[in-house]
């Protein structure tokens, strides 16, 4: 895919190119990836995005695969190795946070079934197929976005403000905010994709 046009935010390291490529706006529909982004983006928070994902086999390490079944049990000491952790973002807020979310995650599993089924009704299940000219055509929130991060917040979720969320939905496949000139823009649609039920 060397030769191929893509987005400019992801030109800096091979890595980038590699997330673009085959993840971002790539429909992620399976709880354990969703939570996976979700405990990601929230480290993000106010950082840059190729710093977390230098980090993220640390993160995963450090934070048992992103087991949120683990993660919801985690105890004072953990809590402290992960704080003394130089692999991940050592912001105490935002590791207690994880394990609130992984809580909150958990709740809505119990309720919907699955996470994926009610982040997903947020857009009927489908990805939302925008039509970007260009990054300065890309918001770094929207209106859906608002309503998300509300309603994440009214169920306890931490670091999960209209930014996060919006990110979030592009890492997550639920908007396609690919260029008009990146590879991925055309492909994208013709993806087949399995949604939930």
């Amino acid at each position: 895919m060397q030769h191929k046009t893509r987005c400019a935010w992801c030109l800096s390291s091979d890595l980038y190119k590699s997330y673009h490529d085959e993840e971002w706006g790539v429909p992620v529909y399976d709880d354990p990836t969703l939570f996976e982004f979700l405990i990601l983006e929230t480290f993000q928070a106010g950082l840059s995005w190729i710093t977390i994902l230098n980090k993220r086999e640390n993160f995963r390490k450090a934070f048992d695969q992103f087991d949120y079944k683990k993660i919801a049990t985690y105890n004072d000491d953990k809590i402290l190795e992960l704080l003394q952790d130089a692999g991940i973002i050592r912001n105490k807020l935002k590791v207690y946070s994880a394990i609130t979310n992984a809580q909150n995650f958990i709740k809505i599993q119990e309720e919907f079934g699955s996470f994926s089924k009610y982040i997903w009704s947020f857009t009927d299940g489908k990805p939302i197929q925008n039509n970007r000219e260009s990054l300065t055509d890309v918001p770094s929130a929207t209106l859906l976005s608002d309503v998300i991060s509300k309603a994440l917040k009214k169920r306890g979720f931490k670091f999960v403000g209209s930014t996060v969320i919006y990110a979030y939905m592009q890492a997550t496949g639920m908007v396609n905010d690919h260029v008009a000139n990146c590879w991925k823009a055309s492909f994208l649609p013709q993806m087949e994709v399995e949604s939930p039920d």
